[in-house]
């Protein structure tokens, strides 16, 4: 079977379904998105809390394994990356960050140095980050109310997130009304990409529009195995459906490549693209050696703080039995309750060894016992409250490797959380500061006793050995197929995403960012597709 396409969007993810959207509504082409994954429509996935029961084993999530971690003792992890149109938008939860202006300031001083350089300052971005999102409770300079992507206040906020943005405050850190707002600094509830009770994915907020568009196709289930180039252009995409059967479709104008930084740079080398010695490891030929594919894999890593309650505090049994009955229907009359909430209401940016600089340690308030595997089988679960830890600029980079020539097979990812020792001591001076706060009322009279780390020795030497037994991702890696400006060998793509070397293909997901910004990445992958689409249509 062959197909012609203006367009085709490798990847219906939060990237890859906003570019892909926003040609079809405005460009008036024909637009084919091939997703690798499920439909989006779950009642599970609709409702924010949703995800907690749907990140173990699901198969809307797909689980990289990482090699063996040296500098971690020969740990592993496990990377979830989502497997359903929507991508990470349709499985996370939803906390809604943009990260600070001097992120996009220092990605506009990386690639100044292009002759052909669109501009990725602060001022540059912020508008598709405005456009974007429509605001249940701010109107100003930053946010407005009438966006696609519905961003709300919690619906509902547990007494255990109240308490942790109290007894941070206790430590003479500001209250923070809004992370995206003139400073990160500080502490309180985050905002989250839901609108009275359900999700407000990419797939909802910018494929469900266009379900009537005759421009836009959408196939799900459909892997794709590599670009077809000729003479030094993409001309169209090699897939496999459920089926098995192998389809070609063809590219009249771009490929659009938005698979995620950890498949991204696989089908691009399975293309014959990307570092030449390791594509002929596995009988690739190699049409265009990009030695920076899969170099720069970036990641925030977070560690766990993991405390139990002296009370019936927090979620823990929520889900189960009449209680969930009760919660469920309470969801149902009145549209409230602790179905409403995404479970993670509660943070903070904070600076412990300079409180005056910028913040170098995000924190996640979750009041469950959130176990890790290892711990699970000793610890009891029962009410407790979790704060995970997360460097918010990493200065430690992994790599994305091909295991094979064969298509269904999981690359490699080395991501070397924690490896440089600047990130452990940002990471150990964060956990030390959190646990101070739990010793901080009103915190500290609901606290039974720590699970992790162990009260008993809390030395950083200690911490540095917790960090290592803990760290694993914050589900946000990025940069494996970088932007960078002209003369930059390790740059893939050029400041407008085009891929080096070969025409007609750009790649806009976290793959391109030069560098993590500070915080989750989820809103920033969705402002790449929209400024993609800008370029593409000439209107940056």
């Amino acid at each position: 079977m062959s197909d012609r396409f203006d367009y085709i969007v490798i990847g219906g993810g939060s990237a890859g379904s906003v570019v892909a959207a926003r040609l079809a509504a405005d460009s008036g082409a024909r637009i084919l998105i091939l997703e690798a994954g499920y439909s989006h429509r779950h009642p599970l996935l609709d409702m924010p809390p949703g995800i907690f029961k749907m990140i173990k084993g699901s198969k809307y999530m797909r689980y990289h394994k990482t090699s063996a971690q040296e500098h971690l003792g020969g740990r592993s992890h496990e990377i979830p990356q989502g497997n359903v149109l929507g991508g990470g938008s349709s499985v996370n939860a939803q906390v809604y960050i943009r990260g600070r202006p001097s992120d996009y300031d220092e990605w506009h001083k990386i690639l100044r140095g292009n002759n052909q350089s669109a501009g990725w300052a602060w001022k540059d971005v912020l508008p598709h980050f405005k456009r974007m999102a429509g605001n249940n409770r701010l109107n100003n300079e930053l946010h407005q109310p009438d966006g696609p992507m519905m961003v709300s206040d919690p619906g509902h906020i547990n007494e255990m997130s109240r308490w942790f943005v109290q007894a941070v405050q206790a430590l003479g850190e500001p209250y923070n009304h809004d992370f995206n707002g003139s400073s990160q600094r500080g502490c309180g509830f985050y905002q989250f990409m839901n609108r009275n009770g359900r999700r407000s994915s990419a797939a909802y907020a910018y494929l469900e529009p266009q379900k009537n568009n005759p421009n836009l196709e959408i196939r799900l289930q459909a892997e794709v195995q590599r670009i077809v180039t000729k003479n030094g252009r993409a001309t169209g995409v090699m897939y496999r459906d459920k089926s098995g059967r192998h389809h070609e479709v063809q590219a009249t104008q771009e490929v659009i490549v938005a698979a995620g930084a950890l498949i991204t740079p696989k089908i691009l080398m399975l293309s014959g693209i990307g570092p030449a010695d390791q594509l002929s490891q596995h009988g690739v030929e190699c049409i265009e050696n990009l030695t920076g594919i899969g170099e720069n894999l970036i990641d925030h890593p977070e560690v766990p703080i993991i405390t139990t309650a002296n009370g019936p505090y927090g979620y823990f049994g929520q889900g189960d039995g009449w209680r969930m009955l009760r919660n469920g229907l309470q969801f149902k009359l009145f549209g409230s309750g602790p179905v409403t909430s995404a479970g993670v209401e509660a943070g903070a940016f904070v600076n412990p060894l300079d409180p005056d600089g910028d913040p170098t340690i995000q924190a996640f308030c979750v009041p469950i016992v959130y176990l890790d595997r290892e711990l699970a089988k000793s610890v009891k679960d029962t009410h407790g409250l979790t704060v995970t830890t997360v460097v918010v600029k990493p200065v430690s980079r992994g790599t994305v490797r091909l295991r094979s020539a064969d298509p269904g097979e999981m690359p490699v990812v080395s991501p070397n959380l924690l490896k440089d020792p600047r990130d452990m001591q940002a990471m150990v001076a964060g956990q030390g500061f959190f646990i101070e706060a739990f010793q901080k009322s009103p915190l500290r009279e609901k606290v039974e006793r720590f699970v992790a780390p162990d009260p008993k020795d809390l030395s950083d030497e200690a911490l540095i050995a917790h960090c290592k037994r803990f760290v694993k991702t914050n589900y946000h890696p990025a940069g494996t197929c970088r932007m960078g400006a002209d003369g930059d060998d390790m740059a893939v793509l050029d400041s407008r995403m085009r891929l080096r070397g070969i025409e007609n293909i750009r790649v806009c997901d976290m793959s391109a960012v030069p560098d993590i910004n500070a915080g989750n990445t989820n809103s920033v992958a969705m402002m790449l597709g929209d400024r993609c689409a800008d370029f593409i249509m000439g209107k940056a």
